[in-house]
């Protein structure tokens, strides 16, 4: 059974009910990954239903089944090689829990999958307004995007195309739904710092890796910067994506930020009907 990119909405399996979205529209709590499954194949599957796995303990304090999720996956999106490229995120949240009582009850983290076409977006290098912010508990993935979103909008609306969170000291640490890396004299620099280590910034290290690069964390101070750096952001939607400039100053067109991107782009995934 599979659902088409933009049908309906599923939790555990079936189509979701609105009274049952109530909880995690009026208060937003729970956590989610995103990938993209390109003929039934998803680039770090494993790695995605860990995050789950991790987080749920994290924001409930309950174990989640990854092969439950699995199930709901398959079933909500397919496995046949015909199937289009879609973008998948799937939430995991308690219909139940309400903001007086969220640990009266004993939770019961369920599992909800929605899709959408995984169109061809813009691919030119990102222009970035560096911004003091940070994200409450930065290392999950979780749906509390308000703070995020809202400095995405107000970065494009002083003429950017997206934001770059900064510490107050001034050290980069991701964007609001992306990695940044850096290249440095021949390597891969992730910034140091609480920040989400995302699914797509890990593959491009083990592929990077396997190449014969250094990938290293280090902290990177914003003032550092020169135009002798490159940069790049990764997600599950844009893979590697180039970084022209951040606060207007112009960033290099590194050979290394193009070599990252032709290594993730060939690598192709793990199949959701063997996992």
């Amino acid at each position: 059974m599979s659902a088409p990119a933009d049908g309906p909405m599923w939790l555990d399996g079936r189509p979701v009910t609105p009274a049952e979205l109530a909880a995690l529209a009026l208060y937003d709590f729970g956590h989610f990954t995103t990938m993209t499954v390109e003929r039934g194949r998803v680039r770090g599957l494993r790695l995605h239903l860990n995050r789950l796995v991790d987080d749920c303990r994290t924001v409930f304090g309950a174990d989640l089944d990854p092969d439950r999720v699995l199930a709901v996956l398959r079933a909500a999106v397919g496995s046949a090689p015909a199937i289009p490229t879609t973008t998948v995120r799937v939430t995991i949240f308690d219909p139940s829990l309400t903001v007086a009582g969220p640990v009266d009850v004993p939770p019961r983290p369920r599992v909800l999958i929605t899709t959408r076409p995984a169109g061809a977006g813009p691919t030119t290098p990102l222009r970035l307004r560096s911004c003091t912010y940070q994200r409450d508990l930065p290392a999950v993935k979780h749906t509390g995007l308000f703070g995020a979103v809202r400095q995405r909008r107000l970065a494009r609306a002083a003429g950017f195309d997206d934001a770059l969170f900064i510490t107050a000291d001034g050290h980069i640490l991701e964007g609001p739904t992306w990695n940044v890396g850096f290249a440095v004299d021949g390597e891969v620099r992730w910034p140091a710092g609480p920040c989400l280590s995302g699914v797509t910034r890990r593959l491009v290290s083990a592929a990077a890796e396997a190449a014969g690069l250094r990938c290293r964390s280090a902290p990177v101070p914003l003032s550092e910067l020169t135009g002798g750096h490159g940069a790049f952001v990764t997600n599950a939607s844009v893979g590697v994506r180039a970084v022209a400039a951040i606060d207007g100053t112009p960033l290099a067109d590194a050979p290394l930020v193009r070599r990252l991107g032709e290594l993730y782009a060939a690598g192709h995934g793990d199949p959701l009907d063997r996992n």
